[in-house]
């Protein structure tokens, strides 16, 4: 862990001349929008049909979600990729006053991933594929989880501050 601090503390460059801080944080963000895309292409060309991983507990089917997270607001595509785009645009507006504290580096390199990675779903597909389903909760995919810990892991690190 205090190899990867030191790797992200302002100043560091890489042998091209790019941040450390600004190499590790769209590194982060780029492997959450690839594993999701990935995921996501793999539920597709495997899910036809609902497989059942836990009995009654956990599914794995494609859901099309033209909303928001956890099935909220349905039929709302467009405004969610000016949403997408706004807070994308926020984090990206805002990079340098990022405080130069990793786990908060993390977090918000998290939601950045998952934030692109859905967006890229929504304008594609004009909706986002989600495909694991447990019965009790909506469906939802790793970009999804993605936001969820980094805005978690954001406001719990934020807040020790």
């Amino acid at each position: 862990m205090q190899k990867i601090k030191e790797l992200v503390k302002k100043g560091r460059k890489t042998k091209l001349g790019i941040s450390n801080k600004f190499y590790f944080f769209f590194v982060i963000a780029l492997i959450v929008i690839i594993l999701d895309q990935f995921t996501k292409q793999i539920a597709i060309n495997a899910l036809q049909d609902p497989i059942p991983l836990i009995n009654n507990i956990l599914n794995l089917s494609i859901v099309k979600n033209t909303g928001a997270g956890f099935g909220l607001f349905q039929g709302t595509n467009t405004l969610m990729i000016y949403l997408s785009l706004f807070v994308i645009g926020l984090i990206l507006y805002f990079y340098d006053k990022i405080p130069d504290k990793t786990s908060i580096h993390v977090s918000l390199a998290l939601v950045l991933g998952g934030g692109i990675a859905n967006f890229v779903d929504r304008v594609r597909l004009g909706y986002v594929i989600d495909f694991i389903t447990p019965s009790f909760w909506p469906s939802f995919n790793l970009a999804d989880t993605a936001i969820t810990i980094g805005v978690i892991g954001f406001i719990v690190f934020s807040w020790r501050e």
